[in-house]
């Protein structure tokens, strides 16, 4: 009986010294440097958006943040690696639209769950896309291409950057939403489209702003609309889509993650710091010049929008029968 005792009284000292150390491990977090794995290659937009977050983030947690590329399958194996992380915090993810929103709608067989897999951090940007016709093209406004394709069902044609991709998407919900019938002609990149549309070959392409909005600057295309809600600094002067098509949005999203089950206090803290860095002058610009808005806000929102984002991609991808191949 005494010995029992004793046995007990030591179970008890054991979860008590375990909970002491879980308790001081999460006051000092972080108490050595991060690693924000980025599942896509060095010198894309996700990776120049990472390492202008990482070194103002590492201050504001006061330690490191070291920016590991992870890139391959679209996203899947950098995002794939940080589901399967240990979640203390030390590993985060930065992940797009792509990776949460879209892939998995696309491919039933990804190797993680994008809900139940992940913890939710922060929304950290929002990268739009400009509407882009050639200068020959008989429309001035969206109104008046919508009108255009609507007197020419069939015979008019949009570029993508490929099968799945947020270009194609982003046309096949301005379709579905102004209910046109216009063809699909895919590319491996929107730079190889932009010739074809310069020359009109092509009719429209819903291309991002950093790569479109210099052909406009330059005279060689015509910028009908912003896939913003509203108007937005990024391109001045371009009125947004949903001016014409109310509700019309498609963003690239830009978000933080952690593995599932991050504490959350450790969400907290990696949440404070990310929103102050996001309002930073510094920082704003930098991802200004990038085509990105700086966004912000609660997990709790972040983990909203995820859903509705989903949910969006999901009805398009499965009534537009949109595949990869």
């Amino acid at each position: 009986m005494q010995r029992r005792r004793l046995m007990a009284m030591l179970w008890l000292a054991g979860c008590a010294l375990g909970a002491a150390q879980q308790v001081q491990a999460q006051a000092t977090y972080p108490s050595k440097p991060l690693r924000l794995i980025v599942p896509f290659p060095a010198g894309g937009a996700t990776d120049l958006f990472a390492r202008t977050l990482s070194q103002k983030l590492g201050e504001k947690l006061g330690q490191s943040l070291v920016v590991e590329n992870r890139p391959g399958a679209g996203g899947t194996l950098g995002s794939d690696l940080a589901a399967k992380a240990v979640a203390d915090g030390y590993t985060l993810l930065l992940a797009t639209s792509s990776t949460h929103s879209i892939g998995p709608n696309l491919n039933p067989r990804m190797p993680y769950d994008a809900v139940k897999d992940f913890t939710p951090i922060s929304q950290v940007g929002n990268a739009p896309s400009i509407m882009l016709v050639p200068n020959s093209s008989p429309a001035k406004t969206v109104k008046e291409w919508i009108d255009y394709a609507k007197k020419n069902p069939g015979r008019l044609n949009y570029a993508s950057s490929g099968n799945g991709t947020i270009v194609q998407l982003t046309a096949e919900l301005f379709k579905a939403q102004a209910d046109l019938f216009v063809v699909h002609i895919p590319y491996k990149g929107t730079a190889l489209a932009i010739p074809d549309l310069v020359s009109g070959k092509l009719d429209v392409l819903f291309d991002s702003l950093p790569t479109g909005l210099p052909h406009v600057r330059d005279g060689r295309l015509r910028a009908l609309g912003v896939t913003t809600l509203k108007a937005t600094p990024l391109a001045p002067g371009v009125p947004p889509i949903a001016d014409v098509l109310p509700g019309y949005e498609s963003n690239t999203w830009f978000g933080l993650f952690g593995p599932k089950g991050l504490p959350a206090d450790v969400v907290s803290r990696v949440n404070t710091a990310a929103n102050q860095v996001l309002q930073d002058p510094e920082v704003i610009d930098k991802l200004q010049r990038l085509g990105i808005e700086s966004v912000g806000g609660t997990p709790a929102q972040f983990t909203a929008m995820l859903a509705r984002e989903s949910a969006k991609w999901k009805k398009i991808i499965s009534e537009r029968k949109i595949t990869l191949d």
